[in-house]
């Protein structure tokens, strides 16, 4: 029979954070071996709960969630991100200009969907959230991989952006905090940013759903707060700062000129439209979380537990020979780099799946996030800490294997 082959437009779409490798990991599993799994940021198989508050209020609100909701959400969640922009200084925002999604994902998809035409390029941070390289493609654009600085903290590199705008260019996006390096961006590297979509008439897509997961008493800007004529599209969500990773309850806010972009505008309704509403119990929770008490920041500051399982992480792995890593100021990760004089790596992905194989720990590599070079890796830090020394013990374990076996 002729085969059936996938479409054409997924020929560069990937997900690598649930490629091919968890696929191994998987039948492992099956097999009865025990996998530590540091490859996701999905909170509650690690003990992570949603406050109580959220969950209360989706289950009193189950009765009248069998309805469709309006296809941009429910009034109450949207007014509260209306207030919560407004909080976060991102003026003229009104309920219209809100939409909610099946998590930050699906919105993000949506976004690109109604943006971009064939040979239209996007600027997409390297190493990136792949999500964003795979939207743009599968969307049929093309993305535009800019450097992110590690030798400046993982900062985006300005005179690399410069370069890679071309007449064809249509956006630019900012993933802050970062994903996967935990940067966390400083106003005037913000600004830098605006002024240059201001140059360009670019929009900017910003990705904050780790806005409030910040350590040592770090403070986020969001950029849609640094202009008010640059079209800008902010997203957010609860799966991380709530823990409700499986509630699916996501945002987007379009802010800045929108005179300019009706058209585009009446593309992202019509796409609201087609998937007729966003999960409605889910969208319940936002009142409730937004204006709440902010159960992360016990989590965040000495003392919390994400605070201790970062300072763990980090101390462990960059105590290994040949292991470099910026400290994270945000999020959930560390993006280590392995000496490529200590650590000779061609593939990877096969360097992850032999850690994987030998150690029962199983990581993404960093060519997963679009990562140029075969030297660098993701940690999720959500173990709790006895389960990060066993990890991070395995993985110095095997690299001090490689090391051996590659005569370094």
């Amino acid at each position: 029979m002729k085969p059936i082959q996938k479409s054409q437009k997924l020929q560069n779409v990937c997900y690598d954070i649930r490629g091919p490798i968890l696929e191994h990991a998987k039948r492992m599993e099956e097999e009865g071996h025990r996998i530590i799994k540091l490859n996701i940021g999905n909170l509650a198989p690690f003990g992570f709960e949603a406050p109580d508050e959220i969950v209360q209020d989706m289950i009193r609100n189950i009765p009248s969630s069998s309805g469709y909701s309006d296809s941009r959400g429910i009034f109450s969640a949207r007014k509260a991100i209306m207030h919560y922009m407004q909080q976060k200084n991102v003026r003229d925002v009104q309920l219209d200009d809100i939409y909610l999604g099946n998590g930050a994902s699906e919105l993000i998809v949506m976004s690109m969907q109604a943006l971009l035409n064939t040979g239209d390029e996007v600027l997409v941070p390297a190493p990136d959230y792949p999500l964003w390289t795979a939207a743009v493609s599968l969307s049929g654009g093309t993305p535009v991989h800019y450097i992110c600085d590690e030798q400046a903290d993982w900062q985006p590199d300005l005179d690399d952006i410069r370069r890679k705008i071309t007449p064809n260019t249509r956006a630019i996006v900012v993933i802050n905090p970062n994903n996967p390096t935990g940067a966390l961006y400083s106003d005037e590297l913000l600004r830098e940013i605006v002024a240059l979509a201001r140059e360009h008439q670019l929009i900017i897509y910003a990705d904050e759903i780790y806005d409030k997961i910040l350590y040592d008493g770090a403070t986020h800007t969001s950029i849609a707060a640094l202009s008010d004529d640059v079209l800008t599209v902010t997203f957010n969500g609860l799966s991380k700062s709530y823990r409700s990773c499986g509630y699916r309850a996501g945002w987007m806010v379009v802010s800045g000129d929108k005179r300019h972009a009706q058209d585009y505008i009446e593309g992202l309704n019509i796409l609201a439209s087609m998937r007729l509403c966003p999960n409605v119990p889910g969208q319940y929770a936002i009142q409730t979380a937004l204006g709440g008490y902010q159960s992360i920041n016990d989590l965040i500051v000495p003392g919390g537990r994400l605070f201790k399982q970062r300072e763990l992480a980090h101390r462990l792995l960059t105590e290994i020979p040949g292991v470099s890593c910026v400290k994270p100021k945000a999020a959930l990760y560390l993006f280590p780099k392995l000496d490529p004089a200590v650590y000779p790596i061609k593939d990877d992905q096969a360097f992850i799946l032999e850690l994987l194989l030998e150690e029962r720990v199983l990581l993404v590599q960093g060519s997963g996030f679009n990562w140029q070079q075969p030297d660098h890796f993701r940690v999720v830090f959500l173990p709790n800490e006895d389960d990060l020394r066993d990890a991070i013990g395995r993985i110095a374990r095997f690299l001090d294997g490689y090391r051996r076996r590659h005569g370094t």
